[in-house]
């Protein structure tokens, strides 16, 4: 373990799209594509990067990020049919909504390009698109732990921030609390859009119409950091019950301050990390893990932020 975080901590930070990782093996061929459906604007996805970045530096293989600038779904889909089309050994690719990216998916398949499903999306989705297998987070599995943790801890209404509503699978966070705190959803889930201050105004509107929730949940950075912000100008911060997915650095400020009780981490890093290293080893070697790889949840407190906070918004 020493090690492993030895080789991270040296690793190269990359923060810009496209991102091209050119090795020794480039010669010989070997290349990735990994195509996700965030926009530029999201930072979270730097550890995606820097996942991919690592793992083609130590597999020596070339490995190339690619995104939809605005995050527009349909262009993910161009993105996919143009990156099948470059011939590479492999893609990797979020699956943020089947109906849409369904078809590209296939079709590279079809073209002899092996895939891997990441971050979004399901086992089953993958299997059907002819994925090798899913690495990721089982959104509504997460939603229904953290749902049960805060009813445990006293929650009985709830707002969820969704700051990714066109993608159905991102709300199966919302619709899994729900049902952990034995509610219907309903109007408790807030399309909240991307901008910080829209965000931000959103939030206070809906606490001041709805004075009794007492718990929110958030699905990330995105809508993670304006949240914060709403509950310091009412004067909640710390006084309302706050769990989050995801984490960064204004994440980990809230929860070692007591603003948020708890952030869910996914491991972005292992969901980029372990694709590249899964799909090198079986195109060399022939070998393939058996089953699919949940890498997240995991509930990360205030009682064991060190090595987060570490490497929070790089690796963690």
């Amino acid at each position: 373990m020493k090690s492993m975080i030895k080789s991270v901590a040296l690793a190269t930070i990359v923060v810009a799209a496209p991102l091209t990782l050119a090795t020794t093996a480039s010669a010989e061929g070997e290349k990735y594509v990994l195509v996700s459906h965030a926009p530029d604007s999201d930072s979270w996805w730097n550890t995606v990067k820097n996942g991919i970045a690592l793992a083609g530096e130590q597999m020596g293989v070339e490995v190339e990020y690619r995104n939809p600038p605005t995050g527009d779904i349909a262009d993910m889909a161009r993105i996919i049919d143009q990156a099948a089309a470059s011939g590479p050994n492999g893609i990797i690719t979020t699956l943020a909504d089947y109906d849409v990216l369904q078809g590209p998916i296939e079709n590279a398949v079809a073209s002899g390009v092996d895939v891997i499903i990441m971050n979004t999306g399901t086992p089953e989705q993958a299997r059907e698109v002819g994925a090798l297998m899913y690495v990721g987070q089982p959104e509504y599995d997460a939603g229904l732990a953290a749902g049960m943790r805060a009813k445990g801890d006293g929650v009985t209404s709830f707002l969820c921030v969704n700051h990714a509503i066109q993608q159905p699978t991102v709300g199966e966070r919302c619709r899994g609390f729900a049902d952990g705190l034995g509610v219907d959803l309903g109007d408790s889930m807030l399309d909240s859009g991307t901008d910080p201050s829209e965000i931000k105004n959103k939030v206070l509107a809906y606490l001041s119409a709805n004075p009794e929730t007492d718990g929110i949940l958030t699905l990330g950075p995105v809508s993670a950091d304006p949240t914060i912000a709403a509950l310091e100008e009412n004067g909640m911060a710390g006084d309302i019950y706050f769990g989050t997915f995801d984490l960064g650095e204004e994440i980990v400020k809230g929860i070692k301050s007591g603003v948020i009780q708890w952030g869910i981490d996914q491991q972005p890093f292992l969901q980029a990390y372990l694709p590249v290293v899964i799909m090198t080893n079986y195109h060399r070697y022939g070998v393939l893990p058996g089953n699919n790889i949940n890498s997240g949840p995991g509930f990360v407190t205030a009682d064991a932020l060190s090595k987060v906070e570490e490497f929070a918004g790089e690796y963690r």
